[in-house]
């Protein structure tokens, strides 16, 4: 009986050490996880974008209706045809953006930002893996109900860049290339009932993974009242 209880003892230590470096891994991962745009053109083996996808699917939906969809953009000419798209959008956004600075981010951090989304920009079509997160209606939909939609896409794509980070990838999400709907359906040959909401860039980074800097908690956190 005594070796029955010791052996349940030494198990529930070791489940709770198991449990402790599961913690450690994720929020060593959710801390570390930088906005990677510079990638190398180099292929990323098809299991790996498989596994990103299956990561997004976990991810929860509203009712369970798991309706996200996803299309896995490799082929060179849809690549090129999605940066141009890209190009057109970031362009305009970069020439009326006049924030030069913020409180939690320099005029120096924020230059080096738009260098980086500047290099995204000019070299989207050599990025091994453009990944498009899309929701899948019952029937097409109005501009208020498919930004509605968006509470079901974002949980997923976070899914995505968590498991990128933990695989070694470089991903960043971006909305500015999905701007024209209907270029972005006539491209991808999306159906009437299936809306793009994010445009992530997979590959090898060619930087290096550390730290973000985010605001401290008590700086973004109130209990129970504002």
């Amino acid at each position: 009986m005594l070796g029955r209880v010791v052996s349940h003892v030494h198990t529930g230590l070791g489940d709770m050490e198991n449990s402790m470096s599961e913690e450690t891994d994720i929020f060593e991962v959710i801390f570390n996880c930088r906005a990677m745009r510079r990638i190398k053109p180099d292929p990323v083996p098809e299991e790996l974008l498989i596994k990103l996808i299956d990561a997004g699917n976990h991810a929860p939906t509203g009712s369970n209706v798991q309706n996200v969809r996803w299309v896995i953009v490799r082929n060179p000419e849809q690549k090129r045809l999605l940066a141009e798209e890209n190009r057109r959008h970031i362009t305009a956004y970069m020439a009326a953006d006049r924030v030069e600075e913020l409180p939690h981010h320099s005029k120096e951090k924020r230059d080096r930002m738009r260098e980086a989304v500047v290099w995204q920009m000019e070299h989207m079509h050599d990025i091994p893996a453009l990944v498009i997160a899309c929701l899948e209606f019952s029937e097409p939909q109005t501009e208020p109900a498919r930004a509605g939609g968006g509470g079901y896409v974002w949980p997923a794509v976070q899914n995505v860049l968590l498991a990128a980070r933990a695989l070694g990838l470089g991903a960043t999400p971006t909305t500015l290339g999905l701007r024209d709907r209907d270029r972005v359906k006539e491209i991808l040959h999306l159906p009437e009932t299936v809306e793009a909401y994010c445009l992530v860039p997979i590959g090898y980074p060619m930087g290096n993974f550390g730290p973000v800097t985010r605001l401290p908690v008590e700086t973004t956190l109130h209990w129970d009242h504002w």
